[in-house]
Order: structure tokens, then C-alpha cells, then sequence
């Protein structure tokens, strides 16, 4: 860490990643708290020696650096105070910024084993995670989560008292040694009853301290009725959802729709076998031939010689995707499993925090996994990977048809993983087309990379370091500098610092995708919107929403509180945006917050909660962008 980087982030704020304080009187209290909420989050940077005046943040340097160092170092071994110290030497510095001594913390993601960091003796009351740019105290639940979570003894091999074989659809179990049959014919398990083969697969099991024997969770997951699955005593939260939105009339809110409406079992067998086959359907299958034996020719071909095989790297790269969202699942999270095919992509959505930072799935080569027995029972049939090669399997399916890199998103309250698969261009020529028609003959001079961090900016709304990564093998320092040569060349804006920063297009190229974007009829229920004629309901045509004093009523307790609660704040613009579609900046400005981190940290991801919809949801970080209450959300 930097000068440089801190003096940014200074002058830009606080933010999730970043907290300022003043440590004027020693160190202060507050800095556990904070390294709790990001520890428990994503990570961050705490900077002490930087005071907070209304909002703007002043470097004024620490008296005795190398004091504040050792008693930082003193507390935070303590178990008294913190139970758990992450940092290495190199975490924590002395940096001189403007002349002045900082003290800078760089704190890291806590690995699922040391997971709930707590400030004090107990986690229920003590333990923080960070949204936006405050720290807030976990619920019992998400510590609960969490203390699951280090267990290693998986979810799913609980032993649920009182269920029984009744519990279970025979259909489904019987289908499921069909299939591991057909796969592997000779497999001495097969010679088992259906207790037997369940207690190999699992899904039944004896607990030898205890003596006590049952039907396991991932047994009743896998091939449970439903009524048993969403026992009390079971997986109450249990929820499958799949979604095809395939049509562009806005009244159809989707084409196809699979969910537990009592016409068929929902169980995690039952589902796969229904979704699997319209996820694929319209996939390609190429025509292939078996290759000849010795002695034989295309003239005396053996009789499988022509032949369809029945899927491609795709299709394995789509049942890993889906599987991975079954075995990774917390089922005892809110939201359910929700699968959603649209015309463009395919997204899968699971409750639950990932066990292994985002960077770590995207290298892999590490398996972590939440629920192992049912790991196991789709292993068996030949679907997903025991050793951390999924994301790899996807990205070649990926690149087989050089379809844009899968991304992966991470969420709290709830704790939800969203995988999203592209199934667009790596370089769509209507997004190159507009960037030619801005840079003309200068596109040629930008190398490969360059025009497909312009391409993901367009395609994206935005580019990060992180996502180039996805995209290529170069170091992260060659990509940081390839961006910010595109920022000197005038094509790139950056936004954010160090490593959350982002980069979107600039005015000059982003305006040429603007000139596309029809001018959208409101009254008909349009989902884009243009800033110059936002629609406020009841409010007169000449006042701008941000000096609407309905508004400004609905948003008082923000501009009172720097740090409010995030439920609090989440419902504070849903009442804001109900029936009118407000603009990132005017929401800023209403609710007295920075606009790139409110965007950033809470609008989108409400967005991607469904709570909200984008008026240019295919361009999320349009400079235009404005958000409206979705009528079809409620809170689970």
C-alpha cells in the first residue's frame, strides 16, 4: 500500500473496503469493530492518522507512530479483545502520506475455519460485517451460518431424528440406481437394498459415538418427498425455483417456470432431472463417428460407427454450474436455489456465503464444498468435481465457443452466490461496431487486450483488474497498467482505488451507445429511463426529485444518521423509488451519500436481489442510470 493509493482513497472517502480514523487520542476502540466487519466480509483497509470533518477526510498523522503500531500489535493478540488475529508482519505499516505518518492495516478475508471474527468473549454479540461503508452487528442467525460453517463434520451428514425410509420418494430413488447403472453396470453397490445402497451413498447413517442411526439431511435433500423436506425439523427454508424469460413482451414475466406447485416431487434429484434438459436444449450437438478398430474400414464400419453423441464440453460445463449450485447451497439460508435462463445467459443462484474468496474459486485447484454427501451422490452419476477443477471445466466449455468469461457475485443479507454464464461474444460486433465509430482507424492501433477491456466496459458497464484476470493469463500489475493507459488515452474512467478499482467508458465512447438507447415511453411501464424527463408520481413536472420535499421527507432519517442500519436504508429507497424510476445521483443526493459507493454497494445490489429494477439493465454502469421499486418483490 502506497501514498499514492491512500491519498485517493482519501480524497474519494470511505467506502466498504476502506475506513479513515482519526486515532487522535490513541488507539481508538472503534478499529476492532472494523476489523471484525471486514475480516467477516471481503477484507479492507483501515488508515489511522485520518480525521473525518462533515463528511470530508483530512490526513493529520499520528503523534507517536511507532506506539500506536505496538499497542495495535498488543491488542489484537489479546484474546480477551479479539479472538482470532489474521494479520502478518507485512499486513500492518507505517506510511508517510503528504509528509505526515499513517498507520495502515490491510485486513483479510477470513477463511471459512476462522470465521466468525469477534471482537470479545462471545461471537453472538460481538461479531461485524461490513456494508457499504459501515460496520454492523451480525444477526444470531448469520453467526450461527458462520459456526456451521467451521465445522468439519459437512451440513449434510446430519442424522435427522425421526424420519424415516417413508420420508422418501421411491420413484426418485429408483430412478437414481437406474442411472447409476447405466453408467456403472458392474458397481458392487448396486447388489444393495435401497437402505443399503443409501447407506454407501450417505443418505443414512450411524453415528458411532452415539449410537444413533437415520436418515441423513443430504438423504432427505436428494430423494425426499416434499412435505418432509420442509418439515420443521428439517430444511424449512428448502425452495426451487427455475425461471425461463425467453420472451420480450414485458407483460410475460417468464416462459417456462419449475417450482414446487404439487405437480411433481421437489427434491434435489427430481429438480436436476427436470431443469437439466431446457437449460441444454438448444444447444448444438455435433455429429461424430467412433473410431475404427484394427481391421476395419469406412467400407465395413462396426454399427455405432455413425453415431450422435449426446453433449459437448458445454453441456458438461452447464451440469457442473448447476451442481455446483445444489452441493455448494446452504439450505437452511433464505432464497432457495433459483436457476433463470434468459436469451443471452444463464444464471444460478444458491443461499449461503462462498466457503473460498472469490480469487481463490477463480484459480482453483482448492475443493471446499458445504454439503460433501451430496457431493458424493452426483459424483457417482458423473456430475461435478471433487478437486476444484469446476470453474475450470466451465471456463472450457466457455471458451469452446468463445462466449464471454462466467462471473461469479457474492452477497449479504442475504447471504446469497450467483453464478452468471454469458452466452454472448467475447467481442459482439455491435459492441465493436460503436467503438469504431468513435475511434475509427485508432481502434487498429490498440492491441488484443486493450480492445477487450473496452469491449467488457461496454458489454459490463464496467472493467476490473479482477475480470481481465478471467480473461487472460497476464500479471495483475501488466493489466493495471494497460487500464490506466486506456485512462491516459482519454477511453477509460476510473472509478474506486487500489484493488476495487473499476473503470468504465468514457463520455466520449460511452456516447455513442447512448445515442442507441431509445428515449423510452413511461406511461407504458418502459424499463429504461431518461434523466432529462424522470418520472416522479404526483410530483410537478418543474421540480427536480431531489427538491421534492416528499422526498426529501421519505429520506430525512439518512441525512440525519451517516451509518444507518442497511435493512433500514434498503427500505428508505424502495419507499423513495415506488412508481418513479430515481437516478443514482439523485438518490445520493436525497439520501446524503457518496454516488459511486451508493450505486456500487446498495443500488446494485438490490438490483440483483430483484428489489429493484435498472432502467438500462443491460449496462449497469450507465452514466444515466436510474433505478424504480420492483412491484413483484416482497421480503422473504
Amino acid at each position: 500500500m502506497n501514498a499514492n493509493d491512500i491519498l485517493t482513497a482519501v480524497n474519494a472517502g470511505e467506502d466498504k473496503d476502506w475506513e479513515f480514523k482519526s486515532a487522535k487520542g490513541g488507539l481508538p476502540g472503534s478499529v476492532w469493530e472494523t476489523y471484525s466487519a471486514m475480516a467477516n466480509t471481503d477484507g479492507g483497509v483501515i488508515v489511522l492518522g485520518v480525521r473525518e470533518n462533515d463528511g470530508d477526510f483530512e490526513v493529520q498523522g499520528l503523534d507517536d507512530p511507532a506506539k500506536m503500531e505496538k499497542d495495535f500489535w498488543t491488542t489484537i493478540n489479546n484474546r480477551g479483545k479479539v479472538n482470532t488475529n489474521l494479520l502478518a508482519n507485512s499486513d500492518v505499516s507505517i506510511v508517510a502520506v503528504d509528509g505526515k505518518p499513517v498507520l495502515v492495516v490491510q485486513v483479510p478475508r477470513a477463511t471459512r475455519r476462522h470465521r466468525p471474527i469477534f471482537v470479545g468473549q462471545n461471537p453472538l454479540d460481538g461479531t461485524f460485517r461490513r456494508y457499504s461503508d459501515g460496520d454492523y452487528p451480525c444477526s444470531r442467525e448469520e453467526v450461527g451460518r458462520m459456526l456451521a460453517d467451521q465445522a468439519d463434520q459437512p451440513a449434510d451428514c446430519e442424522i435427522l431424528p425421526r424420519f424415516t425410509l417413508d420420508d422418501l420418494d421411491k420413484r426418485s430413488l429408483e430412478q437414481y440406481r437406474n442411472r447409476f447403472a447405466s453408467r456403472s453396470p458392474a458397481h458392487p453397490w448396486l447388489k444393495f437394498d435401497d437402505r443399503g445402497l443409501l447407506e454407501k451413498l450417505g443418505g443414512w447413517r450411524k453415528d458411532r459415538t452415539t449410537g444413533e442411526e437415520g436418515l441423513t439431511v443430504a438423504g432427505l435433500l436428494m430423494f425426499g418427498k416434499d412435505e418432509a423436506i420442509r418439515d420443521p425439523a428439517s430444511v424449512p427454508q428448502y425452495h426451487v425455483d427455475y425461471r425461463e424469460r425467453l420472451s420480450d413482451d414485458p407483460q410475460v414475466r417468464w416462459t417456462d417456470r419449475i417450482w414446487p406447485d404439487g405437480t411433481w416431487v421437489a427434491n434435489l434429484f427430481q429438480l436436476f432431472e427436470r431443469v437439466y434438459p431446457p437449460l441444454v436444449v438448444d444447444l448444438k450437438i455435433p455429429f461424430q463417428f467412433t473410431a475404427l478398430r484394427p481391421g476395419q474400414t469406412t467400407t465395413t464400419p462396426p454399427p455405432d460407427f455413425f453415431q450422435r453423441h449426446d453433449e459437448t464440453i458445454v453441456h458438461e460445463a452447464i451440469r457442473e454450474a448447476f451442481v455446483n449450485s445444489l452441493v455448494h447451497a446452504d439450505f437452511r439460508g433464505q432464497g432457495g436455489i433459483v436457476i433463470e435462463r434468459y436469451r443471452d445467459r444463464l444464471e444460478f443462484s444458491n443461499p449461503g456465503t462462498l466457503l473460498l474468496g472469490i480469487e481463490q474459486v477463480l484459480k482453483g485447484g482448492v475443493s471446499e464444498c458445504r454439503n460433501k454427501t451430496l457431493q458424493g451422490m452426483f459424483a457417482m452419476l458423473g456430475y461435478g468435481e471433487k478437486a476444484g477443477s469446476g470453474i475450470d471445466k466451465i471456463r472450457q466449455g466457455w471458451a469452446s465457443q468463445k462466449w464471454r468469461w462466467p462471473m461469479i457475485l457474492e452477497q449479504h443479507r442475504p447471504a446469497r452466490v450467483r453464478l452468471i454464464l454469458p452466452m454472448v461474444s467475447l467481442l459482439p460486433e455491435e459492441s465493436l461496431a460503436r467503438l469504431r465509430s468513435v475511434l475509427s482507424d485508432n481502434l487498429a492501433g490498440l492491441n488484443g487486450r486493450e480492445v477487450q477491456a473496452l469491449v467488457t466496459a461496454d458489454v459490463e458497464g464496467a472493467v476490473t483488474n479482477q475480470r481481465l484476470q478471467q480473461f487472460c493469463t497476464d500479471h495483475t500489475a501488466d493489466i493495471t497498467r494497460l487500464l490506466q493507459d486506456l485512462v491516459a488515452k482519454g477511453l477509460l474512467v476510473k472509478e474506486g482505488y487500489g484493488r476495487w478499482a473499476s473503470y468504465r467508458l468514457s463520455e466520449r465512447l460511452a456516447g455513442s451507445r447512448h445515442k442507441e438507447e431509445e428515449t423510452p415511453d413511461t406511461t407504458l411501464g418502459d424499463s429504461r429511463h431518461n434523466e432529462a424527463t424522470p418520472v416522479t408520481a404526483g410530483q410537478a413536472p418543474d421540480v427536480a426529485p431531489e427538491d421534492d420535499p416528499t422526498l426529501q421527507t421519505i429520506a430525512e432519517p439518512a441525512r440525519k444518521q451517516k451509518r444507518l442500519d442497511p435493512d433500514e436504508m434498503q427500505r428508505l429507497i424502495r419507499s423513495l423509488c415506488q412508481g418513479r424510476f430515481l437516478t443514482f445521483r439523485q438518490l445520493a443526493t436525497l439520501l446524503s451519500r457518496e454516488p459511486n459507493g451508493l450505486q456500487r454497494w446498495t443500488l446494485r445490489p438490490m438490483a440483483q436481489e430483484k428489489q429493484l429494477v435498472m432502467a438500462y439493465p443491460d449496462t449497469p454502469n450507465h452514466p444515466k442510470q436510474a433505478y424504480k421499486s420492483n412491484p413483484d418483490w416482497s421480503a422473504k
